[in-house]
């Protein structure tokens, strides 16, 4: 029988891969929860009154690392569930802000692969995009990651 949703192994992939997530629109409950857990409780992300006298942003702002989260939540469950090791780090670049409302998705493109010495595995970046509804690219970051090897 066959388990669906196990992730990718790095054998499965080639440099110049692509993939696209499905996608999450992002809520006001989302924000609310993630500023309070996070402690971000910045009035940029918690006060309308705040964003109308004090910025030109039309919208509710979503914390940039509440989009990563979220992006990271659509990657890895379609990517690398079961097969990734570890997040070994990544550079991060806000493109543009995500609003209340907006709808995320990822596109990804792994861009280098390079097996370990040891064991059957392989360090694996992959160059994502978080895109918007609009098609506006609202935040890249470039993720490296340690991935199993399919069973010998």
């Amino acid at each position: 029988m066959e388990l669906l949703g196990h992730g990718y192994y790095f054998q499965d992939w080639h440099e110049g891969f692509e993939f696209r997530t499905l996608t999450r629109t992002v809520t006001e409950t989302d924000v609310m929860n993630f500023v309070g857990i996070s402690g971000m409780t910045e009035e940029l992300f918690t006060s309308r009154q705040y964003l109308q006298e004090h910025t030109d942003y039309a919208g509710q702002l979503v914390p940039g690392a509440l989009v990563f989260a979220l992006a990271e939540g659509l990657v890895i469950p379609a990517t690398i569930s079961r097969t990734g090791i570890a997040f070994l780090g990544c550079e991060l670049n806000i493109a543009g802000p995500t609003f209340v409302g907006d709808t995320l998705h990822v596109v990804g493109n792994v861009s280098q692969i390079k097996p370990t010495s040891k064991g059957n595995r392989a360090l694996v970046r992959t160059d994502n995009s978080v895109v918007n509804q609009n098609g506006d690219v609202v935040m890249t970051y470039n993720p490296l990651r340690m991935m199993k090897g399919r069973p010998q």
